[in-house]
């Protein structure tokens, strides 16, 4: 009896898993948008970044970071580039993870909205902040202040020319243990 329970307590896990796996294919799957073609398209804003946050699932927990959604169930649908738009929240919400390692227990919000003819993503977390003196550098291609081997320094610089290039802006505000990156694209595209 006693190998009954044993046996189907690894079928529950095993079932477990491969639920796991599919979600996080799903994800990667969504992520890459690589079964679809480069053509801008209806995006679900909130979508992508659910997708990023599963992908960052890892480091999510490792760093212990509280995840805050925030999204108005009445944000529009923009005309958009799905694969790159991911690029877009990979790369801050990333930096933010990495900003929140030296605060031990780190709080992410991400809050979409409609504003005017725009969605508009904020992402705030709780880490340090951004130096005063490096503010005005952040978007420059290939500056960092992570560490050798840790960052290329293009990812800000990603981040800018795919907003511009959906025709939106993106900012930045930063006091020690607020700081947010506002990301703003236009419905139409």
């Amino acid at each position: 009896m006693n190998q009954n329970l044993v046996t189907e307590r690894m079928v529950s896990d095993i079932q477990e898993a491969a639920q796991r796996i599919f979600h996080l294919v799903q994800s990667v799957k969504n992520f890459t948008h690589m079964d679809q073609g480069k053509a801008k398209e209806l995006v679900d804003i909130t979508t992508g970044i659910e997708n990023t946050l599963t992908m960052l699932q890892y480091k999510l927990k490792k760093g212990n970071i509280e995840v805050v959604r925030e999204f108005d169930p009445g944000t529009p649908k923009i005309m958009a580039m799905v694969g790159e738009l991911n690029q877009v929240w990979t790369n801050l919400i990333d930096n933010a993870l990495d900003s929140m390692q030296a605060v031990g227990r780190g709080k992410l919000t991400i809050r979409t909205e409609k504003d005017h003819e725009f969605v508009k993503v904020v992402i705030i977390d709780n880490g340090p902040g951004i130096p005063e003196e490096i503010k005005s550098r952040i978007f420059d291609p290939f500056f960092t202040t992570k560490d050798i081997g840790k960052g290329t320094g293009m990812g800000l610089d990603v981040v800018s020319r795919i907003v511009a290039q959906h025709h939106g802006s993106v900012k930045a505000t930063s006091e020690p243990g607020n700081t947010a990156f506002i990301v703003c694209f236009p419905i139409e595209g």
